[in-house]
């Protein structure tokens, strides 16, 4: 029993985990960007696009994202405690991913509401926002470095509510810090 408790160093945020997640952050929004950038001067290869194909577009690009986040995790998670020979379904564990899943469902929603509502200018700072509030939950208490992430995806998304079009550099800024960070911190 006390082996199935121990596993503490799962799903965790370093190395190339958090070095692909940045690159997943970093692509994605260079891909929305393009998208965006392409619709909007009326570049003939998107011109046939509807209004409803491009926010449709976007919205499977931020789903592909959340979904090679988590798998990412999860991936690494799973050879982290093959590697320990332990259990990676620990009480522990089960409770990041419930708070895990319960924070990319509000952050989701959330999205979902604004776009609903056309508050575009919205996205990234809510995202941003909520973003660094999760992470700031999911830190281990060990780890200090981690409110890096939290405390500087908060002040993105702050900055973001002031200048609206900083979006793409923000999280741009944001896929940066987290490759640095995996850099940094390393396995």
């Amino acid at each position: 029993m006390e082996k199935q408790e121990k596993n503490t160093n799962a799903f965790i945020l370093k190395g190339v985990t958090s070095m692909l997640i940045g690159g997943y952050i970093f692509i994605a929004a260079y891909a929305l960007k393009t998208i965006l950038d392409t619709f909007l001067v009326s570049d003939p290869t998107l011109e046939t696009l509807s209004y409803k194909s491009v926010q449709l577009l976007a919205a499977s690009i931020i789903l592909t994202l959340l979904i090679l986040s988590a798998f990412t995790l999860y991936s690494s998670g799973k050879k982290i405690s093959e590697k320990l020979k332990e259990n990676l379904w620990t009480l522990q564990t089960k409770a990041i991913v419930k708070n895990f899943v319960i924070g990319m469902l509000v952050i989701s929603l959330s999205l979902i509401v604004l776009v609903q509502f056309d508050f575009f200018s919205f996205l990234t700072p809510i995202f941003l926002l909520f973003y660094g509030i999760l992470l700031f939950f999911l830190k281990n208490k060990k780890r200090k470095d981690f409110l890096m992430l939290s405390g500087l995806s908060v002040l993105l998304g702050l900055l973001c509510f002031l200048i609206p079009s900083y979006w793409y550099s923000s999280l741009t800024i944001l896929g940066i810090a987290h490759i640095t960070y995996g850099v940094v911190v390393k396995e």
